[in-house]
């Protein structure tokens, strides 16, 4: 059953698992973290995406430059897929953080549900990064319930994953959904997942204006807020934040940094992003060095506007995204 906004936010806020403390220090020149759920390890505030927004770096010059430049501004969790360019992006990553590689939290994706084609895309990753582990795997877009039970199925990608963990291939597990709140929430509940990833943004919270509090629109789809977010809480998962600008679709409709504010203020670790533009990566990073919570009142005015205009194209575009 989901529950309403301001019964979630209260929740949050009482059991301290809103927007994490700040550093002492939060001048220009600290990157803030925040603790990755139960897995215990510190990681930036800000992730850098390494799909489809990564690879508009034609040069690999220029993607390698944005990843040393990256690193030497405080961010420590870099994330990739298997089929984000085939492999090229975690190529570049993985060239990139030579000689830097205990300084990154280093994160990628497995696409394929059968288990034998899992342990191929994991050897193929591993190889493309040039390392013999993984921070965090992920599986990768989780789709509807007929999808979840591919996922389940024995000998498939979930048992894989476990045997990579014991396996010392990848410290921590997780899985990833820009579409299905419903499906995530359900593989959440059933599997103890170190780590979850989920469309979070301010235009796709499935609320609108009612008489005296924020209530479900039940015209609109569920959203991952208030859906998948409270089960990952819940179970201590570290949560990380995806479409934060919903493709670019929002920016316009709201300052950039009241968008990116809005999901860091949510119960999470990290907002993953995509930064084209070196010009991009540095204002995103000058933001999350300064970033403070959205109090409560302006989170809901933000989500309230932006979702009533937006969710219910955004529910239909992200059914067919594929960040490849």
């Amino acid at each position: 059953m989901s529950i309403s906004r301001r019964e979630f936010l209260g929740t949050a806020a009482v059991a301290g698992l809103a927007a994490s403390p700040l550093p002492a220090d939060t001048g220009n020149t600290t990157m803030p973290t925040r603790v990755l759920g139960k897995t215990g390890v510190h990681v930036s505030i800000l992730a850098m995406g390494g799909g489809s927004r990564f690879l508009s770096y034609k040069a690999e010059d220029q993607a390698l430059a944005a990843i040393h430049r990256a690193i030497d501004l405080g961010i420590t969790y870099f994330d990739s897929a298997d089929d984000y360019g085939g492999h090229l992006s975690e190529q570049r990553i993985g060239t990139a953080i030579k000689g830097r590689r205990d300084g990154v939290f280093l994160v990628s994706k497995v696409t394929p549900r059968s288990g034998d084609e899992a342990k191929r895309a994991m050897e193929l990753t591993l190889k493309s990064l040039d390392v013999d582990h993984l921070d965090l795997l992920h599986i990768h877009q989780l789709g509807d319930e007929d999808d979840l039970a591919q996922v389940e199925a024995k000998g498939n990608v979930l048992e894989q994953l476990l045997k990579f963990r014991d396996q010392k291939m990848t410290r921590f597990i997780g899985i990833t959904s820009h579409a299905n709140p419903a499906t995530l929430k359900m593989a959440l509940e059933r599997h103890d997942f170190d780590c979850a990833q989920m469309a979070l943004n301010a235009g796709q919270v499935a609320m609108r204006n009612g008489t005296g509090n924020m209530v479900p629109n039940r015209a609109m789809k569920l959203s991952f807020e208030t859906t998948a977010l409270p089960v990952a809480v819940r179970k201590q998962m570290g949560v990380l934040g995806m479409k934060v600008f919903a493709q670019e679709a929002m920016v316009g409709q709201a300052p950039p940094q009241k968008l990116l504010y809005y999901t860091l203020s949510l119960p999470i670790t990290a907002a993953v992003v995509g930064m084209p533009k070196l010009e991009y990566l540095e204002e995103n990073v000058r933001l999350a060095k300064t970033f403070q919570p959205l109090p409560n009142a302006e989170m809901q005015d933000i989500s309230g506007r932006l979702s009533a205009r937006n969710k219910v194209a955004l529910d239909r575009f992200f059914d067919s995204h594929l960040d490849a």
